[in-house]
Order: C-alpha cells, then sequence, then structure tokens
C-alpha cells in the first residue's frame, strides 16, 4: 500500500526533523501529524507484526488475563508535539510497572536524586523483578526502582502526612507526563490487590531495613494504585516523548520535571526496565524502555522522540511480543539508537 512507503527524501527530512528537537518553537505542530517518513515507519512496523501471535497475556493478576490478547496500537510523539499512531491506540488498560518511572520521577522531583540512589539503589539487582533474596542479601540497599522492592520503597519515599496527600501527587504526576487527568482501573485494583501477598510482604521486609519511613502496609496499597492507573498507548507516547524532551511535555509544553533528573530516569531505564531482558534490549535498540504486565511498553530516543505501544501478549521475561519487535523496527528506520554513532 502506498501509505506504508517512503521515499528516501521523506525519510532524510524526517531525520532532520527530528534533529531539532531542542531549538524548534512551541508553536510548531502541537498535536500534528508527524512527518511521512515517521508515519510511514509508524504504520509499517503496525502492519508488519500485527499478525504476530507469539506471547501469552499475564494470568497471575487475573483482570489481566481477561483483556483481548489481539489488541496492538503504537503512538509515537516527537518533541514537537508531532504524533503518528496506528491500530488500538484508544482502549485502556492498567499501566503496572510503567508507573515506576513516574513515580521514581516524583520522588527525584520532590527530594533530589541522591534519595533513590541511597535508599533504593540504580543497580540491576540480577535477580527476578519480585526477588526476596535480593532484599536480603543486601539488607534492602542496591536495588533499583523498577524491581517491586524498589518500586515499593520509592513510594514509600513520596512526600506526604496521609495517604490521600500522597496518592494525589502520585496520580498528579501520571496525568502531567500524559497530559490529561488519568485514573484507576478499579477492576484492576482489586484484582491486584486480591492477589498482593508477595508484595506486602517484601514491602514489610524493606521497612524492617528502613529504606523508607512510615508504613509499609500503606506504601504497597499505594504501589498496587499505580499499577492499576488507567492509560492507553496514545498516553504512553506522550508521556516518553515527555522524557524525551527534557521533562518538559511536547503536547501541554508544561516542564513537569526539572531536566537535570532525566539524565538519570533514562539511565535506571537502559539497565532495569524491561526485566530480565534488560541487557538484550539495549544491546538491540539502544533505547531507555520500561515495560508493564499489562500489554504496555515505552521507549525513548533522547531529543528525538517517544513511543508507547499497547499488546498484551507477553514473552517470557514479561514484556510485550509485539511492541518490543514494532519499536526496534521504527527506531531502526528512524536512527532511534543513541548509541549508533556515525564516524566523522
Amino acid at each position: 500500500m502506498s501509505e506504508f512507503r517512503s521515499s528516501r527524501r521523506d525519510l532524510a527530512k524526517g531525520l532532520a526533523f527530528l534533529g531539532l528537537a531542542a531549538s524548534a518553537p512551541a508553536a510548531m505542530a502541537q498535536g500534528a501529524s508527524a512527518p511521512a517518513a515517521i508515519d510511514a515507519a509508524v504504520r509499517a512496523a503496525h502492519a508488519k507484526y500485527r499478525g504476530l501471535n507469539e506471547g501469552k497475556n499475564a494470568d497471575y493478576i487475573p483482570a489481566l488475563a481477561k483483556v483481548p490478547s489481539n489488541y496492538f496500537g503504537i503512538a509515537l510523539t516527537t518533541p514537537q508535539g508531532q504524533t503518528a499512531s496506528v491500530g488500538d491506540i484508544e482502549p485502556k488498560f492498567s499501566i503496572q510497572s510503567i508507573c515506576k518511572v513516574f513515580t521514581m520521577a516524583l520522588v527525584m522531583q520532590e527530594s533530589g536524586d541522591r534519595v533513590i540512589e541511597e535508599s533504593v539503589g540504580v543497580d540491576a539487582t540480577g535477580q527476578v523483578f519480585n526477588s526476596i533474596n535480593a532484599v536480603e542479601q543486601y539488607r534492602g540497599k542496591e536495588m533499583n526502582p523498577f524491581v517491586n522492592p524498589g518500586a515499593i520503597a520509592t513510594m514509600g519515599n513520596v512526600k506526604g502526612a496521609s495517604a490521600d496527600e500522597v496518592w494525589k501527587k502520585v496520580l498528579g504526576i501520571h496525568s502531567d507526563f500524559a497530559g490529561r487527568q488519568l485514573d484507576i482501573d478499579q477492576e484492576v485494583y482489586k484484582s491486584e490487590s486480591d492477589t498482593n501477598q508477595r508484595n506486602r510482604a517484601i514491602s514489610m521486609l524493606m521497612s524492617a531495613y528502613e529504606r523508607f519511613k512510615g508504613d509499609p502496609a500503606q506504601a504497597v496499597d499505594l504501589y498496587t494504585r499505580a499499577c492499576s492507573i488507567a492509560v492507553n498507548a496514545k498516553d504512553l507516547g506522550v508521556m516518553a516523548a515527555t522524557l524525551a524532551n527534557g521533562g518538559k511535555n511536547p503536547i501541554t509544553r508544561k516542564q513537569v520535571i526539572e531536566n537535570r533528573h532525566v539524565a538519570g530516569i533514562l539511565a535506571v531505564m537502559a539497565t532495569a526496565g524491561m526485566y530480565d531482558d534488560s541487557g538484550k534490549w539495549l544491546f538491540h535498540t539502544g533505547l531507555p524502555a520500561k515495560s508493564g504486565v499489562g500489554g504496555g511498553l515505552i521507549a525513548v530516543s533522547p531529543g528525538k522522540f517517544g513511543i508507547g505501544t499497547f499488546s498484551p501478549p507477553l514473552d517470557a521475561a514479561g514484556n510485550s511480543v509485539r511492541g518490543q519487535r514494532a519499536i526496534t523496527e521504527i527506531s531502526n528506520a528512524l536512527d532511534g539508537n543513541p548509541y549508533s554513532v556515525r564516524p566523522v
């Protein structure tokens, strides 16, 4: 189909446009369509992988098993606010572990980067995302905010006199990144709350090792709420693009977090964002990314674009199969790998 074709000239124009992220005026094209080469890359990736039937929905949270496995949406947003999207970009789903990125951002904005480094850690644990052995090995340190113990401790470090005050901040920063008011998927929240015994134990253990102050039961409940925030692929694309744009939402133009925090967030995404396959993902794409077992996936090409995808079937590591393939394809087409440097 002609809509999937792009000439070398179109591609060159699209790549040149992406290189203007630091200097393009705010009014350039907020919410407008992306250049033809970018749109073509997004559509081509969707067409190539929409029939892929590998992987399966997460089923340890009952509500996730019921999501239609054929859903597949892709949304890319540039720092200039231009968008390219295709497929199932409107259906809402629970953000799951992708929320860890934005709770981390909140703590860094409130209390500085050192709080994350010193209370939680920024190292890959080398163990599964919900490992209790990893907690015991280093007495709750040498973690990162993207494994469950680190994520719960990160939530415990959000400032607030009450659970409601903390939750307002957590939901608020997610909404600011998305550029619209978000809310909880109550069915998923109940489903997770009924089955999160292991996370409750992890929260108690992290509290015992003094990785956060306050009530461990409150911390794990707030973490469960955050995982249940309902988003769609378009939201994820804008959230990723806000990171690609130095913490400034490219649609609303709001500076959500200070630019100085973004590099650290992207670094942890690069080393720990894709569960046990984080190294493989970084090797093949170079993109900081974060997945969620609800089928969502975000990836960031700093200064160029952010991508959000939604496709529920997961691989053995817990990452969306179609999402990974599509993002890799799009990034290769648009020269998104920040480590890919041409000699001069």
